[in-house]
């Protein structure tokens, strides 16, 4: 074996044996504590816990030479899989998702336990489920579940007003009818082939879960893209551009789609004036957020002159992505859209005439990343332990997530052609490729509204990171042929 695999490979072990080793200890805490003088106690150790795994996996995915997202999934999926086998109550019920918060209602509800968790695969999982919400721990269990579940979701609100700070909107207006007509091909299509595979491959499957299938094909993760162009140093040639370009188009049409979906699920139909009044609210909001931003920003600003700038920074971005995020809410859409929109406005420059011009200011970006570090890990290792292997024990969830599969490559790779001039239209293609954190989030909302079961939720885990593992040496090996030509 080759020794730079097998020092890879011992890693990888080493990483698994010490994830065990520190969550056993923790999880018999939680699971055999006697009493404890603070109840914040087990939340703590749970939160820790669940970050410890992220790191171990970002370790590791780092060491691999793949992006961290995977390592923190693959970490959450050993994780969640092996210690709910071995029998640790924490990661059963963190296993179950947001859904389990339902269950919690119900059972309180008198609702009888085998109706409660309907989804189970086998009997005896209900009746486990049951004791466990039911018995002397059950509350401390929801407890810790519950925090970690909004620890995730502020991960994802954070994770998505980082993307709007990167994203500039005079850069939206200047990059061309190619990314346009990129991004276009690069939602809708996905969209089209998703839905229509869902169809064929799982005849009974309903027409909301079909959407929300084809919706999570059509979202797109550039970030791992960009780290292969600046590898290559290609990050400002045209190829770059109109897919930095088409990235920027497909967020704002991929959420604009995701409160589309989100709508028609929320109100039970498909009627054109339902839509409709969906793209309205969408427009307004985005427009609203947009136009009056700016003049709230600054209103601010100029009341709290007094503070000092990083704490001005820190405070006023905070407050401007939780406000924006709860307003998106209001209106019937999605958080992330409201984060989303937050970064778009926010920049540094609303803070230049504070005053003593600082040497070393702060960026922003640079104050909030160390909450998406934190915030962010949590949400994908969630998202990890949410995936049930056994789920692919059946054929239709193989067929289906290889379907999936197909039609999200097929679709990314077709929009490539959207470009009308000569270029290197398969780098395009596979630079729109990766679904990432994007398409996770999509999949989390479609389970949070029941619309996404534990097999479908696991086929498009699957779908995502398969396309985000073959996205970085197909571009690679695209780019670097292509300037193999251009040298001959």
């Amino acid at each position: 074996m080759n020794p730079l695999i097998r020092s890879r490979h011992h890693s990888l072990q080493l990483g698994c044996l010490l994830t065990l080793a520190a969550f056993a200890p923790a999880a018999s805490a939680i699971q055999f504590h006697a009493s404890h003088s603070d109840p914040v106690a087990p939340v703590i150790l749970g939160v820790t816990t669940i970050l410890f795994v992220a790191l171990l996996g970002r370790f590791g995915a780092r060491h691999l030479g793949m992006p961290s997202v995977i390592g923190e999934l693959g970490m959450g999926i050993l994780l969640g899989n092996l210690a709910y086998y071995i029998g640790f109550d924490m990661i059963v019920i963190l296993r179950e998702g947001p859904g389990i918060f339902d269950s919690v209602a119900r059972l309180l509800q008198g609702e009888a336990c085998d109706q409660v968790f309907d989804q189970a695969p086998r009997p005896e999982r209900a009746e486990y489920l049951h004791a466990l919400l039911t018995g002397v721990h059950g509350e401390e269990l929801i407890q810790v579940a519950h925090t970690l579940d909004v620890f995730s979701r502020y991960g994802i609100i954070f994770l998505l007003f980082m993307v709007g700070l990167r994203t500039s909107i005079d850069e939206m207006r200047q990059v061309g009818p190619d990314s346009v007509r990129v991004a276009l091909i690069g939602v809708l299509l996905p969209f089209a082939l998703g839905f229509a595979s869902s169809y064929l491959l799982i005849p009974d499957i309903s027409f909301h879960t079909s959407l929300f299938l084809g919706a999570a094909l059509g979202a797109t993760s550039v970030g791992i893209s960009v780290m292969v162009l600046q590898e290559l140093k290609l990050e400002h040639t045209k190829v770059a551009h109109i897919i930095l370009g088409a990235a920027v188009i497909d967020d704002i049409l991929g959420l604009l789609l995701l409160a589309i979906v989100s709508g028609i699920v929320v109100t039970g139909g498909i009627e054109l004036m339902q839509i409709l009044v969906v793209i309205l609210m969408t427009s307004l909001f985005l427009a609203g957020a947009i136009f009056l931003g700016p003049y709230l920003l600054k209103l601010v600003i100029r009341l709290i002159r007094h503070l000092d700038l990083l704490e001005a920074k820190m405070f006023v971005s905070f407050l401007f992505v939780m406000v924006l995020a709860w307003l998106a809410n209001l209106a019937g859409l999605a958080t992330i859209i409201g984060a989303f929109t937050a970064g778009l406005i926010m920049h540094d420059a609303y803070f230049r005439y504070w005053g003593q011009v600082r040497e070393h200011p702060v960026s922003i970006s640079g104050l909030i990343m160390p909450l998406e570090v934190i915030l962010v890990p949590i949400f994908f290792v969630l998202m990890g332990i949410q995936v049930k292997l056994e789920t692919f024990l059946d054929w239709k969830v193989v067929v289906l997530a290889g379907g999936l599969l197909v039609s999200a490559i097929i679709g990314k790779l077709l929009a490539g052609f959207g470009v009308s001039r000569s270029g290197n239209r398969w780098a395009i293609g596979l630079g729109m490729l990766p679904r990432g954190e994007v398409g996770l989030i999509f999949a989390a909302i479609g389970k949070s509204l029941d619309v996404i079961d534990d097999a479908l939720f696991s086929a498009i885990v699957l779908m995502v990171i398969l396309t985000t593992l073959l996205a970085p040496p197909l571009l690679k090996r695209s780019l670097q042929n292509e300037a193999g030509h251009q040298e001959e």
